[in-house]
């Protein structure tokens, strides 16, 4: 399967600190913003990924990840001119797509919780149609939502409804067939004049081919798209490393757990960062890993 993370658009609701740079350029705590999203595709196995991203943002993003080599995957990149909705994703990603299966994750979008690779995998594994990941929320009529039937079946899914049929909201990854290209062509571009990921995930509904996963209990999602959204996805990063001794979604540390880079490369990396605990950190992983005879605790 492959990966698109989607980095476009303007951001608006940000200004002015998105006036000059992008939000997914944007720190989450110790680490930039799309470094999550990277780091949801690296734990489920997927490492060619295609980074679709505003006209006068790409320099950025190319000076930050490269070819994507130092984390042992493989980056690309294409323009979207304008945001012109999610679904653009898979018309500007066809040639990158092929035939092949495809994920999306919205640059913005941060994903935590428990066992969280082993859903990615096996949601990939089992993976037939399409598949959302629905989260429970207190306000979902600011969200997709979806409408259960008595036998938890996905019946109708509504983009931002007045008055909701669940508290059950669609979030920025979904998981996808080798048709998505086809069907995101078909689609009309709704009053809001975007193309709409409900629209498409419609399709898939309709021909009996959606799926989905919840999100549930010691999950976090969080959609870093407004000043306080952001401000919380920094204290919650900060907080669990702090009490854990951890880092959340260090690239570098997932490759070289996945054997997907050398030893010889983390140190490249750490002493690349030596003046901070970022770099201190992924020493620390190479210490664990000789203490422990190649293996992690």
């Amino acid at each position: 399967m492959k990966g698109i993370i989607l980095a476009g658009g303007v951001a608006s609701r940000m200004f002015p600190i998105t006036l000059s740079i992008t939000k997914q350029l944007l720190p989450v705590y110790d680490k930039p913003m799309i470094y999550y999203s990277i780091s949801t595709f690296m734990i489920a196995g997927i490492r060619d990924i295609l980074i679709i991203v505003s006209p006068n943002q790409i320099e950025n993003f190319k000076n930050l990840l490269g070819d994507g080599s130092q984390f042992g995957i493989n980056i690309n990149y294409e323009i979207q001119q304008n945001p012109n909705g999610l679904p653009e994703a898979f018309i500007i990603g066809e040639n990158f797509i092929k035939n092949n299966k495809v994920a999306l994750i919205l640059g913005d979008n941060i994903f935590y919780g428990n066992e969280f690779s082993y859903i990615l995998k096996n949601s990939i594994e089992k993976h037939d149609g399409a598949t959302i990941f629905l989260y429970p929320s207190n306000n979902p009529e600011n969200f997709g939502v979806v409408e259960f039937s008595d036998d938890r079946k996905i019946i109708s899914i509504e983009e931002k409804p007045e008055n909701p049929k669940s508290n059950y909201i669609v979030t920025g990854l979904y998981l996808y067939d080798e048709n998505v290209s086809y069907y995101s062509k078909s689609l009309r571009k709704s009053s809001r004049g975007e193309l709409e990921i409900t629209d498409l995930n419609n399709i898939y509904l309709k021909n009996e081919k959606l799926n989905y996963e919840i999100l549930g209990k010691g999950f976090s999602w969080i959609d870093t798209g407004t000043f306080d959204s952001l401000y919380e996805a920094c204290e919650f990063i900060k907080i669990l490393e702090k009490r854990q001794g951890i880092k959340i979604s260090v690239p570098e540390e997932i490759a070289y757990r996945n054997k997907w880079i050398s030893e010889e490369e983390l140190y490249r990396q750490a002493f690349k960062y030596k003046n901070n605990s970022y770099g201190k950190y992924l020493n620390k992983i190479i210490d664990e890993g000789k203490a422990f005879g190649g293996k992690y605790v």
